[in-house]
């Protein structure tokens, strides 16, 4: 295993840097993507294979994780498994194959993107870009989910709290979700999603009558630049409809997209 930190902050203050993790096997491409976020202001830390990937992931805590689908060892689908178990970090899958099943199957398991090699630095820019355009988490204390050995990490969850005058909470029969603080509930128990499961839980209860064409949510979710693969929409929808549990709480409009079920 071979981990490497890269820090791109002069003064050696890393409060506020942002930190990437790169699980790739081939040492050239691992170095092109090191370049690239670090160019973009990460502090990198790279890894050569699934385990250490995980491993690394326990102090870690990173906001952004590249993984190579083709890692020796445990591969790149579940590695993604065991790290969304750890962390809520985005995750951009890398893959030489290009076939439909090996991004199902990464959606499934939480990768928020795909990036097929070869890829150029611009286009791994413009993808993480897109990504942080989105809410990110906050500061330990302040809501950030803390890295495993945190003593925080040991206190228990509390109900769904009431939320100050100047946050955004969004409710819809049993289902409450605390914008800023980047939580959701369903009957007073706090939801696992990913941040893309959040981010169109959110969507769809900020309009709930509304009926959201999956190209309308690609674009407010994803992104303009990559909002051509409405499978992305799909296949998060059925997670997060997994996980919101029994009730029909999302409904399909056949032949057009999603809305909040009528309640």
């Amino acid at each position: 295993m071979s981990v490497t930190g890269s820090m791109t902050n002069g003064s050696g203050t890393t409060t506020e840097e942002r930190r990437a993790l790169v699980v790739e096997d081939d040492e050239d491409i691992r170095a092109l993507i090191e370049l690239s976020l670090q160019s973009q202001g990460f502090a990198v830390t790279t890894v050569d294979n699934g385990l250490a990937g995980v491993e690394t992931i326990r102090t870690l805590d990173p906001d952004l994780v590249t993984l190579d689908l083709g890692l020796p060892g445990i591969d790149g689908i579940e590695t993604c498994r065991r790290m969304r178990e750890l962390t809520d970090a985005y995750v951009i899958m890398i893959t030489a194959r290009d076939e439909e099943i090996d991004k199902l199957l990464g959606l499934e398991t939480g990768a928020d993107d795909f990036l097929a090699k070869p890829f150029s630095v611009r286009e791994l820019k413009a993808r993480v870009n897109v990504l942080f355009r989105r809410p990110r988490r906050l500061p330990v204390g302040e809501g950030r989910a803390p890295a495993t050995g945190d003593p925080a990490a040991t206190r228990p969850a509390p109900a769904a709290p009431a939320a100050p005058p100047s946050h955004e909470v969004l409710d819809h029969g049993p289902l409450r979700v605390d914008v800023d603080g980047r939580r959701a509930f369903r009957d007073d128990r706090e939801l696992t999603l990913t941040r893309t499961e959040f981010d169109l839980l959110t969507e769809l209860m900020r309009s709930p009558a509304r009926v959201w064409s999956r190209e309308s949510l690609l674009r407010s979710v994803w992104g303009t630049e990559w909002a051509t693969d409405t499978h992305l929409v799909e296949v998060h929808m059925g997670n997060l409809r997994r996980k919101l549990g029994a009730g029909r709480l999302i409904h399909t409009v056949r032949g057009v997209g999603y809305r909040m079920e009528a309640l």
